[in-house]
């Protein structure tokens, strides 16, 4: 059987950065080839970053992508890789984008691989299966492919497939098998979310079943707005034997050796599941389309490479490095020199300050203490042990003489007051970033979104949120397991004690407490991840044990809260419905789960 040794590419374009991105892939293929691989693949859309959004219906956009391409393929021929089969993902068009219905029927944008070899486009092939749910809305951008792209190479027939691909029985995997290829690559841009790995590998699985092939699953990593791509690239046999699997959330060339089924035949053919229409060979209902690469490196001699098997992480420390990349691309990507959020002394304004360290360097991190009348001693102490502890740019900025001018001229009690106290903060957070250049961070976390409970252009300003799509149960969760972490590697434990121990309080007000409004986090969040996540009812909660009383409660308030949702800060998603991408309700809206 020949081996072929290949080289998954596990890198972190950035969207639009098509010089960039160019550039990351000619980098990483000089990595692939000092290695020794015969084939090198890429993620998918990684010439134009993922996901591109209303950049497709630009034409010159699409252009630029095609052009770049074409440079690509001549530029690593002229660095001395064109031998190399390099697999890329781009965006590309048969007809104008697609934006009124005007366009010809089955032609439009594509999302596209192409095998790139000795300065030339060999092959290309175009999405199948376009996913419209969550946060994709592929049909909105894309026409579908009809074609399945096989390439004999070493011997061997390769057949290429993007991402969507795989999470679909039928279409290219079973064109695949049909057509009797000994390798499928799947290129993808496969956001995470929590256990989204424990999914991918018995999915891999199914799919190398259905084409009885060697399946080659290149991911991203990297953030992207709200989304985050952890990699975990992988390689998995016929029979689901799990070959190689990389890291996740970092950069990795992952090569493998893999023995594969020699290709039949002196060229090209059909099998016998296959047919011929209209002198094309189809199977499964899609065109299949041979090319040839005549010459790809010869296999290495010396020890066989192989890749290993990253093991995943346990969920706090997977969820973790989700929010440090995620947080760190926005900045980076986008340009912030730093960022600055507000440190109460409770424990969501500390998690986020540690995750800020982690994704930033702590010079790169200011911490602002704006203590009231009603903040308590406590709490001041607790931010400023915070900011010792994880070495931060720590300020204190009273907002009491502020609230007073506002008092002395404004006739307000009760809520107004708390509210205008949040509002203060908001302004001096706002102020410095304006005056010093760095990047707002707001701290409230995914329960307190749904319920409402912040205040517009207080609390809730700022231009990222990296907690937004993390329940507070998971906010002490993940408090718990850095400090553990730290201690168990040496360091500092960055987030005070009696920030994780105490009850939470927007401290507001004399004595208040988050309890003197919702129910304890313990009961509260159960009833948002059934409502929100699971998409249950009224009726389906309380039959799930919650009691009828704080249901009612509860789903009032999630459901007039949606106004403020709609303008909170995006911030990472981690989970299987982050609010704005993945769960998009009307504002004005009179339908009521308790009637």
């Amino acid at each position: 059987m020949p081996t072929l040794r290949l080289a998954l590419c596990q890198v972190n374009p950035a969207v639009g950065d098509l010089t960039g991105n160019a550039g990351l892939v000619r980098a990483w293929a000089r990595r692939a080839a000092d290695a020794g691989a015969q084939l090198a693949l890429f993620p998918e859309m990684v010439l134009t970053g993922y996901p591109v959004e209303d950049l497709v219906f630009r034409r010159s956009f699409v252009a630029a992508s095609k052009a770049a391409l074409d440079r690509l393929a001549t530029d690593l021929a002229a660095d001395g890789l064109g031998e190399l089969p390099v697999v890329v993902g781009y965006l590309d068009a048969d007809g104008p984008p697609q934006v009124s219905g005007d366009a010809e029927p089955g032609r439009g944008a594509r999302n596209a691989a192409a095998l790139l070899h000795r300065g030339q486009i060999v092959a290309t092939y175009f999405k199948h299966h376009l996913p419209n749910y969550g946060v994709f809305d592929e049909d909105r951008y894309f026409v579908p492919g009809d074609m399945l792209t096989v390439v004999r190479l070493g011997g061997v027939d390769v057949a290429l497939t993007v991402c969507e691909d795989l999470w679909q029985a039928g279409g290219p995997f079973a064109a695949a098998g049909q057509a009797g290829v000994g390798l499928v690559v799947n290129i993808n841009g496969s956001p995470y979310e929590l256990n989204k790995d424990d999914v991918r590998l018995p999915l891999v699985r199914r799919r190398a079943a259905e084409a009885g092939a060697t399946i080659a699953y290149v991911n991203m990593i990297g953030g992207q707005d709200e989304l985050v791509f952890e990699g975990d690239s992988m390689i998995v046999g016929p029979d689901g034997t799990l070959l190689t699997r990389a890291p996740q959330f970092v950069e990795h060339l992952l090569v493998h050796d893999v023995e594969l089924p020699a290709a039949h035949g002196a060229g090209p053919a059909a099998t016998a599941d296959a047919e011929a229409v209209d002198g094309a060979q189809t199977a499964a209902g899609l065109r299949v389309v041979r090319r040839t690469v005549e010459e790809i490196p010869p296999a290495p001699t010396g020890p066989a490479a192989l890749g290993g098997i990253i093991e995943p992480v346990a969920d706090e420390a997977e969820v973790w490095q989700a929010l440090v990349l995620g947080l760190r691309d926005y900045v980076d990507k986008n340009r912030f020199p730093s960022v600055v959020l507000g440190l109460s002394g409770g424990i969501d304004s500390a998690v986020v300050a540690a995750i800020a360290v982690d994704a930033l360097g702590a010079d790169r991190v200011i911490g602002v203490s704006m203590p009231s009348q009603h903040s308590s001693e406590h709490s001041r102490e607790d931010a400023a042990d915070l900011a010792k502890r994880a070495g931060l740019d720590y300020r204190v900025e009273p907002i009491q003489p502020m609230v007073d001018a506002f008092l002395a001229n404004l006739s307000l009690s009760g809520v107004a007051v708390e509210n205008l106290q949040a509002r203060v903060r908001g302004v001096i957070l706002m102020a410095l970033s304006n005056q010093e250049g760095p990047l707002v961070l707001t701290t409230g976390n995914k329960s307190e979104l749904a319920v409402g409970y912040s205040t517009l252009y207080g609390d809730s300003v700022g231009g990222f949120n990296p907690i937004k799509d993390v329940w507070k149960t998971l906010v002490w969760r993940l408090a718990k397991w850095r400090n553990a972490e730290a201690a168990r590697t040496g360091g500092t434990p960055p987030i005070p004690e009696n920030s994780i121990g105490k009850p939470p309080s927007a401290e507001l007000s004399p004595g208040q407490l988050d309890s003197d409004t919702l129910p304890d986090y313990d009961v509260l969040d159960p009833i948002l991840i059934g409502y929100i996540d699971g998409d249950l009812g009224r009726e389906g909660l309380v039959s799930s044990g919650h009691a009828p009383a704080v249901v009612d409660k509860v789903l009032r308030m999630v459901d007039t809260a949606e106004y403020k949702r709609r303008q909170s800060a995006p911030g990472t998603k981690i989970s299987m419905k982050a609010f704005g991408r993945d769960r998009r309700l009307p504002i004005t809206n009179r339908w009521r789960e308790d009637g």
